[in-house]
């Protein structure tokens, strides 16, 4: 063992060579993977000055082995001695960031970035700023792109005396030839700007935003959608309203779909950099425009963010602007619009009061229920606790009750089950009298359903139910019907049936649990059905803590031994 340990020792940099050099790429993977252990064996002085100029050497493999190679250095500080050496890893790290495969370049940029913020400012005006220039001056427009991403960890490192030449090189890749640079530049331009003092920020930066905005390339417009967000954060108001308000405005009506898409993600998030007064006055117009956008997934964007932008506005703008178009897109032509619309409308409720949801509202949800897409449906009924607690049970159990019955047969089984979910809640504010007159047939015919997890919910729905209404209407209510499904022909309804008994058996007196439903549970374990019987064998559990000794001793016992001797060999194993 001594001997093994001390070869470990002398050799971890020779096995790690035959492994790297190994034709089976998951041995070379492995190897990178564990590259943290080898530099601990090698210590930091051997790993500075054999390991890394090694791995330097073999930056041409597989992407994934690169991949693995990339994160691995950014946490590699420690081994190598410290902040005062990190710079070693700079090296292999530079390699890395010029790769063609993108993510290899991302993660190695990353990694520049955790390794960069370690440096001392003598190292990063030695070795880090050197390396930045490298990258943003190479001939390969990948080194360029990666360049983008390094210049947020150098400039607020970096002495007075050079940020000046940081900013003209930043703004040397917004002018890049190549688009794949200028879309890293527009890409990373916000986080730059976050660095930046704020009277750059003001001056040259918003003037490269600007020119980014208004690329050729659809692409580069894109990503610069993102910035405005973040430009909104960093600007005062007034210039945020000056510089920004107008580019979104315009960038709202681009010819690209994409580039509006992504106004449409990003437009509640500007109206709050720009303030109430001012999203209702300009950007509220801009939105319900994107609301009628001709692209399907411009809409679709736009409608998720319905609730959101109805928060913003008073109620006269949301009933008066964004209602009416709402109302088109319940009808729209495209399944995904009324999908997204159906998950964020319920959240209109509390917003605009119970005058309006009744008389705005209520009509868009009955039409979104009976909808033909089930997604749709399903939408509207998860959401449906923020309608109640706005309108009021008497006006729902009216308006929307009838279209939630219907659905409770809907031909698809996750409608089925969403329906079934919002029993218990539904039933709380319904009241016992009015739940037993609605909705208690419909409780039990679930039980009956051709899909297990319907059958399987509806018994857990059940208990719910017994927990909300208490013990004498379990047993007065539930406990005969289910009993009365106990012959059924199907066994997996008699099995259904077990699983029920033994949920509510918690929730009856003793009497009714001995006498009524422990007999039936017992009387199953002469099933011709293996299933069946093996189920009476687990449930029994359920109704041992419940009933005394005597009823143990007298009825489950022999019920388990008998079953014990059964010729089947799990219903034994679970006996």
């Amino acid at each position: 063992d001594i001997m093994d340990s001390e070869t470990d020792d002398l050799y971890p940099i020779a096995i790690l060579i035959d492994e790297l050099k190994n034709e089976d790429i998951q041995l070379r993977l492995n190897s990178i993977k564990r590259l943290g252990t080898i530099a601990l064996a090698l210590g930091e002085e051997r790993t500075r000055s054999e390991l890394i100029p090694f791995l330097h050497e073999n930056t041409d493999d597989e992407d994934e082995v690169l991949l693995a190679m990339a994160e691995e250095l950014g946490n590699f500080v420690s081994h190598v001695g410290g902040p005062e050496y990190a710079y070693t890893l700079l090296v292999p790290l530079e390699t890395l960031s010029t790769v063609e495969e993108t993510v290899v370049r991302d993660k190695a940029v990353e990694s520049l970035g955790k390794v960069g913020e370690v440096l001392s400012e003598q190292h990063t005006v030695q070795y880090y700023i050197p390396l930045l220039k490298r990258l943003a001056q190479g001939e390969w427009f990948t080194s360029r792109v990666s360049s983008c991403g390094v210049f947020q960890t150098a400039y607020p490192r970096a002495p007075p005396n050079l940020r000046a030449e940081l900013r003209s090189m930043f703004q040397a890749l917004c002018h890049d030839e190549t688009p794949m640079v200028r879309r890293s530049a527009a890409q990373k331009l916000g986080k730059f700007a976050a660095k930046i003092e704020k009277e750059f920020v003001k001056g040259e930066i918003m003037t490269l935003f600007t020119e980014l905005t208004q690329d050729d390339q659809d692409s580069v417009r894109l990503l610069a959608v993102e910035g405005c967000a973040a430009f909104g954060k960093l600007l005062d108001k007034d210039d945020c309203v000056q510089y920004v308000l107008p580019i979104v405005q315009k960038f709202a009506q681009d010819k690209s779909w994409r580039v509006r898409y992504m106004v449409a993600n990003q437009l509640y998030e500007l109206c709050e950099s720009v303030g109430p007064e001012l999203a209702k006055q300009d950007l509220v117009p801009a939105y319900v425009k994107l609301l009628k956008d001709n692209e399907a997934e411009v809409r679709i964007a736009a409608a998720g963010k319905v609730a959101a932008m109805c928060k913003l506005c008073n109620n006269e703008q949301s009933v008066g602007q964004i209602l009416p178009v709402v109302k088109e897109l319940a009808n729209d032509g495209s399944q995904h619009v009324r999908a997204a619309l159906a998950s964020v409308i319920m959240g209109l409720a509390p917003v605009l009061g119970k005058a309006a949801t009744i008389e705005q509202l209520v009509p868009i949800f009955l039409a979104l229920l009976k909808d033909e897409w089930p997604d749709v449906r399903l939408n509207i009924i998860s959401k449906l606790d923020h309608v109640n607690q706005v309108i009021g049970i008497d006006l729902l159990s009216q308006s929307l009750l009838p279209a939630i019955v219907e659905l409770a047969e809907d031909k698809h089984w996750r409608i089925r089950l969403a329906i079934i979910e919002y029993i218990p809640l539904l039933a709380s504010q319904l009241g016992v009298a009015f739940f037993d007159e609605k909705l208690g047939s419909l409780c039990m015919g679930w039980l009956q359903d051709q899909v297990y997890s319907i059958r399987e919910a509806a018994s857990t729905n059940l208990k719910r139910l017994a927990e909300e209404f208490g013990s004498e209407w379990a047993q007065t209510h539930l406990v005969p019907s289910i009993l009365g499904m106990a012959k059924n022909g199907n066994y997996l309804y008699r099995m259904t049936v077990l699983t029920c008994l033994a949920l509510l058996a918690p929730f009856v007196s003793t009497d009714v649990c001995c006498n009524s439903m422990l007999p039936v549970v017992l009387s199953a374990a002469k099933d011709r059905v293996p299933n069946i019987k093996f189920n009476v064998a687990k449930l029994t559990q359920s109704f041992i803590p419940l009933v005394g000794s005597a009823v143990i001793d007298s009825s489950i016992r022999p019920c388990l031994l008998e079953l014990n001797s059964d010729p089947d060999s799990d219903v034994r194993f679970f006996a």
